[in-house]
């Protein structure tokens, strides 16, 4: 079996046990706990996995126990300063008149059930670009730091103590279809009270753009773990208030319908509770083997693509498509920065070699008398310049 897709497998039966508090069977080891940790802290539940080896002796060499351990206490800390943190944050925008829009709340660690196992960096909010900076001046005086840059679109703020926070400039999508939907998406969003620049999207809005960036990071080989649990709990929580055929709907606008409800199905085989008979109540699939596949390629990111699902591979068609274009839009302003500077370079030694009437006339005095002659003083200069190169 490839090795990532067994540390990927072992890594969802570790989060799920802990997640719906299950017996935990894992043969520690046979693990290597460096690749473990590194892919846990990718998947982002590493804070998660420390609570499955607590009390497990000597299978965890100290050093990563310790790794483990510092996700877990940064988790804790973001508990206990979130909520404060990131209202001051919102308070501060909407005093600056600062209008923006909340994607994604933190009342997604009230939906887990031991809520340090909950990620530290729920928030996302989305500003116009003048504005994304003056957000960002603030927070970096607030002593936050850029953690991760998401070129183009925006980045994550961090503190020390372990408060996050993401601001978007641009929709990060590529897709023009997507951020169309997106944008349309988002005027559902209404005030947060009592803010009056503040827009927060209501659940079941934040429950589609989840399901659109989840399927948005399948098709890019860069969805994890986190988000599938996070979208499992949003569904778990909120589908008994949710227009189901609103959802549908606005799912079938962005052309995932069918792909979001696999990766939904998958995120409760993974993280759901057994008891639950939602999926047994609705339609199961004929040919379960459509699962296997999309789970080796989630577990690999990418490594293992055996795709077959026609909105996924359209998807796909549509994202190679937008970054052809990119590339060639990259290259034509390589080829006009290369022609410009070319130009700006030709100027330079036509400006030295035909300098103009004011330099002329301050070392040729004839010429300020008569100007008819600068070509003429033009020459003799010229000249002069080859004679001394000629006589060194």
């Amino acid at each position: 079996m490839n090795q990532l897709l067994y540390e990927g497998r072992t890594l969802v039966g570790m989060v799920s046990s802990i997640i719906r508090q299950d017996a935990l069977r894992v043969p520690y080891n046979r693990l290597d706990w460096e690749r473990m940790f590194r892919l846990a802290d990718y998947h982002r539940v590493a804070n998660i996995i420390y609570l499955g080896v607590l009390g497990k002796g000597d299978v965890l060499p100290d050093r990563w126990r310790t790794r483990f351990f510092e996700r877990y206490q940064e988790s804790l800390l973001f508990g206990e300063n979130c909520q404060e943190s990131l209202r001051e944050v919102l308070t501060w925008l909407d005093m600056r008149e600062i209008s923006c829009t909340v994607l994604t709340s933190a009342s997604i660690r009230e939906l887990y059930t031991i809520p340090e196992t909950a990620e530290n960096t729920p928030v996302q909010i989305l500003l116009d670009e003048e504005q994304y900076y003056l957000a960002k001046g603030y927070l970096v005086d607030l002593g936050y730091e850029t953690d991760q840059v998401y070129k183009g679109y925006g980045e994550r703020m961090r503190k020390t103590s372990g408060v996050s926070v993401i601001l978007y400039q641009k929709l990060p999508f590529r897709i023009p279809g997507y951020v169309k939907s997106i944008q349309k998406l988002l005027e559902t969003a209404s005030l947060d009270e009592p803010f009056v620049y503040v827009r927060m999207l209501p659940e079941e809005s934040e429950y589609i753009y989840r399901m659109a960036r989840a399927v948005y990071g399948y098709v890019t080989d860069e969805l994890r773990l986190r988000e599938i649990l996070d979208l499992q709990l949003c569904h778990q929580a909120w589908r008994d208030e949710m227009d189901k055929e609103n959802v549908r709907k606005w799912l079938e606008e962005f052309q995932i319908d069918e792909l979001g409800d696999k990766l939904l199905r998958i995120a409760y085989m993974w993280f759901g509770d057994k008891k639950d008979k939602y999926f047994i109540e609705n339609d199961q699939p004929e040919d379960m083997s459509v699962f296997d596949i999309l789970e080796d390629r989630l577990l690999t990111q990418g490594e293992i693509n055996r795709e077959i699902d026609e909105q996924a591979l359209k998807l796909e068609k549509a994202l190679l498509k937008e970054q052809d274009k990119e590339r060639r839009t990259e290259g034509m302003l390589m080829f006009r920065d290369k022609l410009m500077n070319n130009l700006a370079a030709f100027q330079k030694k036509l400006r030295w070699m035909f300098p103009d009437y004011h330099y002329m006339s301050s070392i040729y005095p004839a010429v300020e008398k008569l100007p008819v002659l600068l070509p003429v003083f033009w020459g003799i200069r010229a000249i002069r310049l080859l004679l001394r190169i000629f006589t060194r």
